[in-house]
């Protein structure tokens, strides 16, 4: 395995969209953005999904991606709920197939959504229920940070029809909480989490990461053995991305801090054997989820779905995004609204969705970006005839390797084909392949 690490060290998108943000070129218009909502939601049997993004963090992890504002002071929470209703009005008005649209998931990112005070947090969901219409199964969600989350507003949710929870965790070994400034005893993620099962929630998520700075061996195995202490429902096992030039964040800590390509691979390794040595099934990448949960039976009946919130285990047609930075998805569009939360909030005062930049998807666009969902959702995809000689010659020496597989033109990916995911992928990368036109050199054979 060592070496075949070695020869696709390759930097790969995760392809939490197709085309990846940086490969969007042609934006669509705040009319072409309405129009295509209006479209897509009219249908009868079509399905909502609702994003909101809370980016506020009382305290900086410095090895955060994600769009956020730090303070202590609670009073930005009356205007940035204000604004969040404002946006669902706007849409509201100007889409007339979204006002009393059965709504299937909801869910609430961040940031640190339980920032919010339970006032806050109440009235946001209570406003945004009263305008859209529960499925009768909804699907609601909520990011949680477990040095901030009260039982108070563990209680809340639940009352409010929250039954899925994800805990920030990211590691468990001191020594590294305190390089990424995120120091949270075991004790705390374990109290939220017993809470949360008393109440009735019945999928629990942690969220960890390896690569992190000075992680090893030793200490992944650690985290993962406190993990299964408190056998959560899933688990999402992300690679940290060294982004310094975009964080600046990241610079509290050095190049060197970090484990190596190899070392960082065997640190999945370690977790994912020990995952799986209790029951774990690897549902997709970087994400594991025990038998009785819904992700692993959707994965398992061909349901599994994934988009800007992760994965998912019903597809939805629309995905609306609410706050700054937030990303909405039709079948033939992406729009992001403003990052700044002050240029988020501006918008809407005065009278405007906040829509910075998107990208309308070309057929092309649609086809490609099916065939990597089914590549990430099933580890298999039925390649068109028409590109397979191309994905052939792409994937020849993966195949080699016996990191892939073909039967006809059904491509699949091997056992030890699975941590090259990301890499596979890029074969149906037009956007990435017409940029880079050489096809990816990879180190001599094995």
């Amino acid at each position: 395995m060592k070496q075949l690490l070695e020869k696709y060290d390759t930097p790969a998108p995760r392809y939490t969209s197709y085309p990846t943000v940086p490969y969007w070129t042609d934006s669509p218009t705040l009319d072409e953005c309405i129009q295509s909502l209006e479209t897509h939601l009219t249908p009868k049997e079509s399905k909502l999904a609702l994003y909101l993004h809370i980016p506020f963090c009382e305290t900086l992890c410095t090895f955060c991606g994600c769009n956020t504002s730090i303070t202590k002071n609670h009073t930005v929470e009356e205007p940035y709920v204000a604004a969040l209703k404002n946006e669902l009005n706007l849409y509201t008005d100007k889409v007339t197939s979204l006002k009393g649209k059965n709504l299937s998931e909801l869910h609430l990112g961040g940031g640190s959504p339980t920032y919010l005070s339970d006032y806050h947090l109440e009235s946001t969901i209570d406003y945004i229920l009263n305008k859209l219409n529960p499925t009768e199964d909804p699907q609601y969600s909520i990011e949680v940070d477990p040095r901030r989350t009260r039982v108070s507003q563990l209680k809340l949710l639940q009352k409010l029809g929250f039954r899925r929870i994800s805990l920030g965790v990211q590691d468990f070994d001191p020594e590294v909480q305190r390089l990424v400034n995120r120091i949270q005893p075991f004790e705390l993620t374990e109290n939220i989490s017993r809470e949360a099962r008393a109440l009735g929630f019945d999928s629990i998520n942690f969220d960890l990461i390896y690569g992190l700075p000075k992680q090893t061996l030793d200490s992944m195995k650690y985290t993962i053995e406190r993990t299964l202490e408190l056998k959560p429902d899933r688990i999402a096992f992300y690679s940290y991305a060294h982004v310094p030039w975009i964080k600046a964040s990241q610079r509290l800590f050095t190049e060197k801090d970090l484990p190596e390509a190899t070392v960082k691979r065997d640190l999945y390794e370690i977790g994912r054997q020990l995952l799986e040595k209790e029951g774990y099934r690897e549902i997709g990448m970087d994400h594991f989820a025990l038998p009785h949960d819904k992700l692993w039976k959707a994965f398992n009946s061909n349901q599994l779905h994934r988009n800007f919130m992760g994965y998912s285990d019903s597809k939805t047609d629309v995905m609306l995004g609410l706050g700054s930075s937030s990303i909405s998805e039709t079948p033939d569009l992406f729009f992001q609204n403003q990052k700044l939360e002050m240029k988020y909030r501006k918008s809407l005062l005065d009278g405007i969705i906040p829509i910075l930049r998107g990208h309308k998807l070309t057929k092309s666009d649609q086809i490609r970006k099916q065939l990597i969902l089914d590549l990430m959702t099933s580890w298999k995809v039925n390649v068109p005839s028409e590109m397979k000689t191309h994905v052939f010659q792409f994937l020849r020496e993966m195949e080699s390797d016996q990191l892939v597989s073909w039967q006809e033109n059904m491509l699949t990916v091997t056992e030890l084909g699975k941590p090259f995911l990301r890499i596979i992928a890029m074969a149906f990368d037009e956007k990435l392949q017409l940029s880079q036109p050489t096809k990816p050199v990879f180190s001599k054979a094995i």
